[in-house]
C-alpha cells in the first residue's frame, strides 16, 4: 500500500477472486495466491471490493480514484490517475491504462486491455477493445432475450447499412434524373 491513500468504510482489499474450475461435475476452488498492490495517492470508495490476484498481483496505479461499490476482479491492472464512478464491475485479468475514465455502472468483461487515455461511458458494457484509445458509450433498454440478441446483432451492422443506404439513395437520384431526361 502506497502513501497518502484513503480507504472508505466497508471496502475489502485482497479477498479471494472468483476462481473456480470444473472437475468431475463440480466446481473446485483455485487458490488465489497473488496480492493487491496499491500505489500512492489512491482513494478507494465505500464498499468497493478489490480481489487479490490468482497467481499474479492485482495492481492499482498511483493517483487512481475509485468511487463506491466498485468490483475489481483478480489480476486486474488499473493504471495511474484512472477515475471510476460508482458500481463499475471489471472481471478478472483486465488492464485499464493510465488516465482512463470509467462511468458509473459500466461492466467490463475479463481479459481485455483498455489503452491509456480511453473512456467508458456510464452503463456501458465492454466485451472487447481495439488498440487505440477511444471513448465507448452505449446501452440498450431492457427487452426480451431473443429480441435483444437480434437488435444487438443489427446494431453492430448499422454503420455499414447506413453507407449502403446512402449509396442506394444516390443511385435512385441518378436513375430519376435519367428518367426525367428521357421524358423530356
Amino acid at each position: 500500500m502506497g502513501d497518502r491513500c484513503i480507504f472508505q468504510p466497508g471496502c475489502v482489499i485482497g479477498g479471494d477472486g472468483f476462481g473456480f474450475a470444473p472437475f468431475k461435475g463440480e466446481w473446485v476452488k483455485i487458490p488465489q495466491v497473488g496480492r493487491v498492490v496499491i500505489g500512492n495517492d489512491v482513494e478507494i470508495g465505500a464498499n468497493t471490493t478489490i480481489d487479490r490476484g490468482a497467481l499474479e498481483d492485482t495492481v492499482i496505479g498511483n493517483g487512481t480514484k475509485l468511487d463506491n461499490q466498485i468490483q475489481l476482479g483478480h489480476n486486474d491492472r488499473v493504471g495511474e490517475h484512472v477515475v471510476m464512478a460508482a458500481c463499475v464491475g471489471i472481471a478478472g485479468s483486465t488492464s485499464v491504462g493510465d488516465h482512463c475514465m470509467v462511468g458509473g455502472a459500466a461492466m467490463i468483461n475479463g481479459h481485455i486491455d483498455i489503452p491509456a487515455g480511453s473512456a467508458v461511458g456510464p452503463a456501458t458494457v465492454i466485451t472487447g477493445w481495439g488498440k487505440e484509445p477511444v471513448q465507448k458509450t452505449g446501452f440498450f433498454p431492457s427487452m426480451e432475450g431473443r429480441e435483444f440478441q437480434l437488435t444487438s446483432a443489427m446494431v453492430t451492422r448499422l454503420p455499414s447499412m447506413r453507407k449502403e443506404l446512402k449509396a442506394l439513395a444516390r443511385r435512385v437520384q441518378e436513375l430519376e434524373g435519367i428518367i426525367r431526361s428521357a421524358e423530356d
